[in-house]
């Protein structure tokens, strides 16, 4: 497989590559001779095949180099999640075992903080070493093996230890495949991604783009204001973004959007009528989705033919990914995916590996139905996931903490409706000591050992935790004391 950068490269010099938020615009000839500098500055710092390279840095020129600089030399792409605690971050440094980390000026005291305690080698990026150069590294490579690792994704779990999935270059490239075959490739096509670079969707933004020849258009972050400027005023024609990003897009003004908006890519969490409707009717065509990191981001799309008339659905799989349902037709039951865009295995973790990926069949952990007609309806994120703000936020994780603190003898943490981030956590809690103030007492203690968008927004104090009779919390109760 041609490593998809110096291709553009060659076969498409001068075509836009990356556009930046200031207006800074490179071509791929451009994006190519910085690549090619950087990778040259890594191989000097020991960087070689097969090496774990994390990159913690938020969306920027920085980071998208660093994407093509590290593949260039054959290592692998380990993106972290610059909202995580420095210990969080800290034990996936030392899980994938990273050679090197590389971070940029926002986020470089996170980074040494983090690698304090695992002696991981930084290498700050930024200025001349990844300004305009063309020298070669001795060891770049023009082709790459298709099963070989490009990347390694974090994804949590229910014991609230983080797995690596292991996504590879031909994961990649199937699923950029599939979503050319289902959306099309025009020549302009300008994709902007506003949502995080180190999460799938937003990785795959940036590698789609150079597997197409298309240019990606980065935003520091998602604001609704730049985000609408972007699709009426600067090109963009596809956008991928939550539900709550869509509807702070549409509550920022009543301005139609052009024709030139090819696609607008919604995923964690169904988009209600009237949000379609407002979408619809201000010229967005909205294509609900379901994906998941152990999949290269999309498994399902519903196109916007069919949206009206299959709202809350995410969709038919995209072309080679089948997917079903392990229950009865009709009936709820896991959703199962197979296909070349599902990941190899799990870092180091033959166990979670084991239990996922079986008789060709990823085990999702999510909950679905497929109707009569093959359209697919998420009823439960995998493992009572919560997503707020298009963060994942799983509740064993926060519970764990919780059930650390002396005065906690139960915890149960379920995600409850949230007019601005989707859902907020929230935490019901059995005490042995009362408290007058729950949120001020355990705010701070959960403040020093998760990220500040796990902390909950509201606490309930109460005297048991409805469970069944085996004693597993029955989190869908719990979620009816918040109402």
């Amino acid at each position: 497989m041609p490593d998809w950068l110096q291709h553009r490269a060659h076969a498409l010099p001068g075509a836009t590559a990356a556009v930046l938020a200031d207006g800074t615009v490179l071509t791929y000839a451009e994006l190519d001779a910085r690549v090619a500098g950087l990778a040259a500055v890594l191989e000097t710092r020991g960087i070689a095949a097969g090496h774990h390279v994390a990159l913690l840095a938020l969306n920027s020129l920085e980071f998208v180099e660093a994407v093509h600089a590290v593949t260039r030399l054959d290592a692998v792409l380990v993106p972290l999640n610059a909202r995580l605690t420095p210990a969080e971050l800290a034990y996936q440094l030392e899980n994938c075992r990273a050679r090197l980390l590389l971070t940029h000026a926002p986020t470089a005291a996170l980074a040494r903080e983090a690698a304090a305690s695992t002696e991981t080698p930084i290498f700050e990026l930024g200025g001349e070493t990844t300004g305009p150069g063309g020298t070669q590294p001795g060891r770049s490579v023009r082709t790459h093996d298709p099963a070989a690792p490009h990347s390694i994704i974090y994804t949590s779990g229910t014991t609230g230890r983080p797995k690596g999935a292991i996504l590879t270059y031909e994961n990649f490239a199937a699923s950029a495949a599939a979503s050319a075959y289902n959306m099309g490739v025009l020549p302009g096509d300008r994709w902007l991604a506003c949502m995080p670079l180190f999460h799938v969707g937003g990785l795959s933004i940036v590698l789609r783009s150079a597997i197409y020849g298309t240019a990606v258009v980065i935003h520091p972050a998602f604001d609704e204001h730049a985000v609408n400027r972007a699709l009426r005023d600067e090109g963009v024609s596809l956008l991928s973004v939550v539900p709550t990003m869509l509807q702070r897009m549409l509550d920022a003004g009543a301005l139609p959007y052009p024709p030139s908006v090819r696609g607008v890519l919604v995923g964690g969490g169904p988009v209600t009528r009237d949000l379609l409707a407002r979408a619809l009717e201000r010229g967005l065509p909205v294509l609900q989705t379901y994906g998941l990191s152990e999949a290269a981001s999309q498994v399902t799309t519903l196109s916007p033919g069919d949206a009206l008339t299959h709202t809350g659905s995410a969709g038919k799989p995209l072309l080679c990914t089948r997917l079903r349902i392990d229950a009865p037709a009709g009936e709820p039951g896991e959703i199962l995916v197979s296909g070349v865009t599902v990941t190899a295995g799990y870092l180091g973790n033959p166990e979670a590996t084991a239990r996922a990926l079986r008789d060709g069949w990823l085990h999702t952990g999510d909950i679905g139905r497929l109707d009569p007609e093959g359209f697919l309806y998420v009823l439960d994120r995998r493992d009572d996931l919560i997503v707020t703000g298009g963060e994942n936020v799983y509740p064993a994780e926060v519970e764990g903490h919780l059930l650390q603190h002396p005065a906690v003898e139960a915890a149960a943490v379920v995600g409850i409706p949230d007019a601005r981030w989707g859902q907020a956590v929230a935490a019901a809690l059995v005490l042995r000591t009362p408290s007058e103030d729950p949120a001020a007492t355990f705010d701070a203690y959960l403040r020093e050992r998760i990220a500040p968008y796990k902390l909950p927004r509201r606490y309930l104090v109460t005297g048991s935790l409805p469970a069944t009779a085996s004693g597993k919390i029955q989190r869908h109760i719990v979620r009816t004391l918040f109402t």
